[in-house]
């Protein structure tokens, strides 16, 4: 056991990552050193900052607790705390099945864990972070919370209401990661769509990315996490005149049949969500969209699932990821519906999807073969360099494996000749200047 030292584990969504780097300054701002996710738990102090989100997800967050937990029963850590979104859900259970946890914290109130050890919460730096990323690249969490009421997400019981981070607030930090050397943003909220509703009474998504974008300094601006109904169309002119802001957008839709979207309460119809999708591909040629559906909601039947493989072939996604319905407690589907569609047929489901997006990705990656792409480069293997284009974020989309012909520097932008493809990567050649 290192003593003055914090071992910091972080499951679950980017947007816990951020609060885990802000946690990270803070120790360290205490005289504390701090790691993050390590190979080897050793410190005197484990923090696990917990998801929430679906079952599968708890469950991980609960086999880790228990691992650290008879950690500190044999006397390997001394301290364990653990905060997040599972502890703001369940903190009364928690507190009573898992009596090793020091301390249960929840979304929003884990400053407090650093009082109770007896050390300040510097507020100067309450907006700074450790970057547990790459160093050219950044998680940007530009709110939080959630005010939409779909049927069968638990975020909003665990977050609250949507807050806005003010522009200003926002931008500070940008220019002072780019400073740092940070070039590449990946913007991040639960819905990116409401962004200023709150604050500005208007949908100010679009202003804030064209004044991020005018930050010197930032090569790349990606979004996450976009809601489809009252989408702020005039983003689209900003993706389309500003050459930083990247041609991807992550907006999850979840289904296409008007049933199924009116009993998951998402304020969007088969008609509109089609017409969205033109529009955006229109206004912003090249776009790389990516979504994420859903299988398995409450009365989902095979008429209504064969419209969703329909749509997804119809739309032909760049990028796609889908998951099984999870029956949540305290969501609205968990009190209104019946958990009706058998485990198996979810599975058979989510299987049809992806096999079909397997396709559609192959097909697209194949288009790509010939032509020459700008790169960052994350990382060096041992075979090749490891990088990304504009269309791919960091951990669900496709990587750049690029042969080692010349020294290539990570975090630098090179130009890439694509000459093979498989479904999930591409394979190039450095373009020689």
């Amino acid at each position: 056991m290192k003593k003055n030292k914090v071992d910091i584990i972080t499951l679950g969504c980017s947007k816990n990552l951020v609060d885990s780097e802000q946690l990270m300054r803070q120790f360290a701002a205490n005289g504390y050193r701090v790691e993050h996710d390590p190979a080897k738990i050793n410190a005197e102090i484990v923090v696990i900052n917990t998801c929430g989100f679906v079952a599968d997800a708890q469950e991980e967050s609960i086999r880790m607790i228990l691992e650290i937990g008879e950690a500190k029963k044999q006397g390997q850590i001394a301290q364990l705390y653990v905060m997040g979104c599972l502890p703001e859900r369940f903190a009364k259970e928690m507190q009573d099945e898992l009596p090793e946890v020091d301390r249960f914290y929840g979304k929003f109130n884990w400053k407090e864990l650093l009082t109770n050890l007896g050390k300040s919460y510097h507020q100067d730096i309450a907006s700074e972070r450790l970057l547990t990323t790459p160093a050219h690249y950044a998680y940007l969490k530009i709110a939080e919370g959630c005010d939409r009421s779909c049927s069968y997400c638990a975020i909003p019981v665990m977050t609250g209401r949507y807050h806005s981070r003010s522009i200003e607030d926002i931008e500070h930090e940008v220019r002072t990661l780019t400073q740092q050397g940070v070039k590449e943003f990946q913007v991040i909220a639960q819905d990116l769509t409401y962004y200023g509703i709150d604050r500005y009474k208007r949908l100010a998504l679009p202003e804030l990315i064209e004044r991020l974008s005018d930050v010197p300094g930032v090569e790349w601006i990606r979004l996450h996490y976009a809601y489809p109904a009252l989408f702020p169309f005039d983003l689209l002119r900003v993706m389309r005149e500003r050459k930083n802001v990247c041609n991807y957008l992550d907006i999850a839709l979840q289904h296409i049949n008007d049933t199924m979207l009116k009993r998951m309460r998402r304020n969007i119809t088969k008609e509109e969500t089609y017409h969205l999708l033109e529009r955006i591909r229109n206004e912003v040629p090249g776009i790389h969209l990516r979504t994420t559906l859903m299988v398995g909601h409450p009365g989902e039947t095979e008429k209504e699932f064969a419209e969703l493989v329909d749509f997804v072939q119809k739309i032909r996604f760049e990028r796609m990821g889908a998951f099984i319905y999870s029956h949540e407690e305290g969501t609205y589907s968990y009190n209104h519906y019946q958990d009706d569609v058998p485990t198996e047929i979810k599975h058979e489901r989510i299987d049809t999807l992806m096999h079909i997006q397997d396709e559609i990705s192959t097909a697209i990656n194949e288009d790509k073969e010939g032509t020459i792409l700008k790169v960052i480069v994350d990382r060096e293997e041992e075979e090749f360099y490891i990088g990304r284009t504009e269309y791919d974020s960091p951990e669900v989309d496709n990587e750049v494996l690029i042969s080692k012909e010349e020294t290539l520097i990570p975090g630098q932008f090179y130009n890439v000749r694509i000459h093979q493809t498989d479904p999930f990567d591409l394979y190039g050649q450095p373009v020689k200047s």
